[in-house]
């Protein structure tokens, strides 16, 4: 079997302007230089125009900026045309914004999925990679529910593509460290402006993913799928008051109550999940309930153990816990 490459290969991230999409983008131009084609396809001009001051052409010439909306399927086809991998990023995700707007949402992360899987069809795509979010786990709030959808709608793609040599398959993690619009540049810019910290709950936790390593899972599973799984990396938590410390610990600390659609604890894997959830090493491998490959070849390729059934991953229960220092460390590392 030959070696997996980006190496001569189209890839299309939806998405691309975002921190995944530009972290992704760094690491395919670094790692693979010879890559023939690498389009970041988002609806934001801005946002495409201060990437490519980043990213220029006149120095990535495999580099291609592709405006279009996900919820646009014939734009998806036109970008889709000649791509063989897509990493599929694009999302709407704060959760008390999607309460507000529940139509938008939709339109965005159900419709969008639908419209990024019929696109690959079309076309001469052979390996799709979703991100979705531990939110999509047992969901309370709108957001985590259009990506639990989003997820199904990924998953049976492998069911419906006839003879087309290609695979969909899904990656699920927690918060990712410093990404736009979480919590870690949130309390810094009310530690920088000398204001309360504001946490909705004291007891609340999170999982905790730096975005070198959420890069590193979506590489794994884009090189490893075999179509159908859904991906979950084993990662700390911290606890909302560690970080709180870990980032302004001279601030004032403010408990201003659970926003709308908001979990205490979040969750990546569970109980009912457990059934078709395998222990694979870094990861573990949530399977479909009925793959179109064999199951004691999959197990044996990748030494995959069956979790115990009832097992459930949750931030609160996790086995392994960021402390202060820690979160602190990393939090400097980020700053470098």
């Amino acid at each position: 079997m030959n070696k997996f490459s980006l190496e001569n290969k189209s890839i299309l991230i939806t998405g691309g302007t975002g921190s995944l999409g530009k972290a992704l983008t760094g690491y395919i131009l670094n790692k693979y230089p010879n890559v023939k084609k690498l389009v970041i396809y988002s609806r934001d001009e801005q946002k495409q125009f201060q990437m490519s001051q980043e990213f220029p052409e006149s120095k990535y010439p495999m580099i291609r900026y592709f405006i279009g909306d996900v919820r646009d399927g014939s734009r998806l086809v036109r970008a889709f045309s000649g791509i063989d991998y897509v990493i599929h990023a694009a999302a709407m995700k704060h959760v008390h914004i999607a309460e507000y707007n529940p139509d938008e949402c939709i339109k965005t992360n159900i419709n969008g999925a639908r419209n990024v899987i019929n696109a690959s069809l079309e076309s001469s795509v052979s390996r799709v990679v979703a991100l979705s979010t531990d939110k999509a786990a047992a969901p309370i709030n709108l957001y985590g529910a259009t990506k639990l959808v989003s997820d199904k709608l990924f998953v049976s793609a492998n069911n419906i593509k006839g003879k087309k040599d290609i695979k969909f398959s899904v990656v699920r993690y927690g918060n990712v460290m410093a990404s736009n619009g979480s919590v870690i540049p949130f309390f810094k810019n009310l530690r920088d402006q000398n204001k309360s910290i504001t946490i909705t709950d004291p007891n609340m936790t999170r999982f905790n993913i730096s975005i070198e390593d959420g890069v590193k899972m979506v590489m794994y599973a884009l090189e490893n799928a075999w179509g159908g799984e859904l991906f979950v990396p084993k990662i700390p938590s911290y606890q909302i008051m560690d970080l709180a410390k870990a980032i302004a610990p001279n601030s004032e600390i403010e408990i201003v109550g659970i926003r709308p659609g908001e979990k205490i604890h979040e969750e990546m894997i569970t109980k009912s999940d457990s059934f078709l959830t395998y222990d694979i090493g870094r990861f573990y491998s949530m399977l479909p309930s009925k793959p179109n490959w064999n199951l004691e070849d999959y197990i044996k390729k990748f030494n995959a153990v069956k979790v115990k059934e009832g097992y459930s991953y949750n931030s609160g229960e996790n086995s392994h816990f960021e402390t202060v220092e820690t979160l602190r460390d990393k939090i400097k590392n980020i700053d470098k």
